[in-house]
């Protein structure tokens, strides 16, 4: 769908138009000028408002005031202001409000919403990759996962609609001393089981893991949580396993131990990891293993390709990415001393294999821990003459759980943390309704307080049931009155307020969608839901607008307007991934 479809841009291409006829009679360069368009701050000014006149009082060299209304002579005077407008007006100190014509929309939703056209001609289409979720196979997701998991699906959603292709990506972190303490965590779990008593080590006291091993001791840097016991029950469960493993431990090859029970692990929780997000309805195309790049070499050819680029440079014997070139704090390292990768250059290494499949552009949903990565990695894209704007990092901040007001603390390490099953569990059979709607409530780079309680709620002052409800109340009216509605502009409908509100807001649909998607922000679809349900609920509580007591003419065209509605709604929810039911229990007629 090309912009200028977009009522909002028709406007604002009316206000350009309009201004550069002005500023040629006053002999002022039309470029020199700011020309904006908004939504009107109070309703009852207008749909739309341009601050024109203040914004270029300097350049014009006169009272706002004034300058409004000489522009709105020459707005009066243009042929399709009549066709658009059903009046233009100026507000102290300088705004011009415009008030759309109710059949200039209805032409518009027709065209376009009516026949499912939203966003076919796009102009630029692109190949964007998105990566979100990611978290460490180490163990199951949490309540910050389960945000991102909503954030990033739905983000995915409405970059589609726009006709981008859209890779949905969940990079597993499946190599180095994290996932190898995993393994340790869970030989020493198998060897409670079969009667060791193991303690904690509180802090690194220099003992190696072969020692902590062998005397039943599980290091403090390693994983404490009942999921481990969960995964060794597994094991335990087939026979081939418990051959192998206990053999092993009886020849003490711990290394080789280690290593083989890590890789179970990992299998065992990204198992659980896949089957928590399909339960939330999230779905990735791609898996993408960080072992998979150390085994094919591709980690150290990445270190080959920044020496090349000038971005490397030798300090004791320790390889470092010039990253403060890039506006990083410092320089990093990239290769230590004994020639081991550090984790950067796997993570170069695995955004450099993304460049080489050919993404346009390549989007991140990141932790909340993660912020002072952006620098290095965008420095080490650039040194791969990847363009700076390309590459976009959304952080996605931390999720506060409240409970009778209060909120629950977590722990990842200790196992004292709210998972991502708990919470599904918790909310029963509309977890994945409500918990994907209270997860994009706010920008994903602001802390989310998620109200359990209010979660719970199954009236309409749970906001994701309000908007369920709106829609099943049309469902419910059309079960009653048919589905009978009219495409055709009849000049006797009467327009009242509630009537021409509910349709602009409809009519915002296509701008909200493409708003949320060009800003990468899709909470912006959770406010419009809210007020376009709000708008829906004022004109169908007057009397007036009641179908089953109108006449046949008014019934046709109070129909459409619940047609439309009910399309936005649908639409909108559907692109965050929540339900649009037909009936629910407490609508009626």
């Amino acid at each position: 769908m090309k912009t200028s479809q977009l009522l909002k841009e028709q406007v604002l291409y009316f206000i350009q138009e309009s201004a550069a006829h002005y500023l040629n009679t006053l002999q002022i360069p039309v470029d020199s000028a700011r020309v904006r368009i908004e939504y009107s701050r109070d309703e009852k000014f207008g749909d739309y408002s341009t601050s024109f006149a203040l914004e270029n009082k300097k350049i014009i060299s006169g009272n706002p005031l004034d300058i409004a209304n000489s522009l709105l002579e020459i707005m009066n005077s243009k042929e399709n202001s009549k066709i658009m407008f059903s009046n233009i007006t100026v507000t102290p100190p300088g705004f011009i409000n415009f008030r759309m014509r109710e059949k200039f929309i209805r032409d518009y939703l027709n065209s376009h919403l009516m026949k499912n056209d939203l966003f076919a001609e796009l102009a630029e289409k692109k190949k964007i990759n998105l990566e979100f979720v990611s978290a460490n196979p180490t163990g199951p997701l949490n309540i910050v996962s389960a945000r991102a998991a909503s954030y990033g699906d739905a983000l995915a959603s409405l970059l589609s609609t726009l006709g981008h292709k859209v890779d949905r990506e969940f990079y597993v972190n499946d190599y180095g001393n994290q996932v190898r303490l995993l393994g340790v965590a869970v030989l020493l779990r198998y060897k409670e089981l079969l009667g060791a008593s193991i303690s904690f080590q509180e802090e690194d006291d220099g003992r190696s893991l072969d020692e902590l091993i062998e005397s039943n001791v599980l290091p403090a840097e390693s994983y404490r949580g009942e999921y481990i016991i969960d995964i060794v029950t597994a094991l335990k469960e087939d026979a081939r396993e418990v051959d192998f493993i206990e053999s092993k431990l009886k020849t003490k090859e711990y290394d080789e131990l280690v290593e083989y029970l890590s890789k179970k692990a990992i299998e065992f929780n990204l198992n659980g990891q896949k089957k928590d997000l399909l339960d939330f309805g999230v779905k990735f195309d791609r898996f993408f293993s960080e072992r998979s790049l150390h085994e094919a070499g591709e980690v150290m050819k990445s270190l080959t390709y920044l020496e090349k680029a000038n971005s490397i440079f030798t300090e004791d014997k320790k390889k470092v990415f010039r990253s403060t070139d890039f506006g990083d704090d410092k320089d990093r390292v990239v290769v230590r001393d004994d020639g081991r990768p550090t984790y950067l250059l796997a993570d170069i290494a695995y955004h450099k294999n993304k460049i080489d499949r050919g993404y346009d552009e390549i989007l991140d949903i990141w932790g909340p821990d993660h912020h002072g990565y952006i620098a290095r990695l965008s420095g080490a894209m650039q040194s791969m003459n990847y363009p700076k704007e390309n590459f976009t990092v959304i952080i996605c901040q931390q999720v506060n759980l409240l409970e009778e007001g209060k909120k629950v603390k977590m722990s990842k390490r200790l196992g004292n943390f709210q998972r991502m099953k708990d919470l599904i569990h918790y909310l029963g059979n509309s977890a994945r309704d409500v918990g994907r709607y209270f997860f994009i409530t706010r920008t994903a780079e602001a802390p989310l307080d998620f109200d359990l309680d209010l979660a719970k709620d199954e009236s309409d002052k749970n906001p994701v049931f309000y908007l369920q409800y709106a829609h099943a109340r049309i469902s419910s009216i059309f079960r009653e009155v048919g589905e009978d509605y009219s495409l055709d502009w009849d000049e006797n409908f009467e327009w009242t307020d509630e009537r021409g509100r509910v349709l602009f807001w409809v009519a915002r649909f296509h701008e909200e969608i493409f708003d949320a998607a060009m800003n990468r922000e899709p909470h912006r679809i959770t406010t419009y839901l809210q007020f376009l349900c709000k708008a829906f609920t004022r004109f169908y509580g007057a009397k007036e607008n009641r179908l089953k007591d109108s006449d046949e003419s008014t019934k046709m065209q109070l129909a459409y307007l619940c047609k439309v509605t009910q399309l936005a709604i649908r639409e909108s929810l559907s692109l965050l991934g929540i339900s649009a039911p037909e009936k629910m229990e407490k609508v009626s007629e």
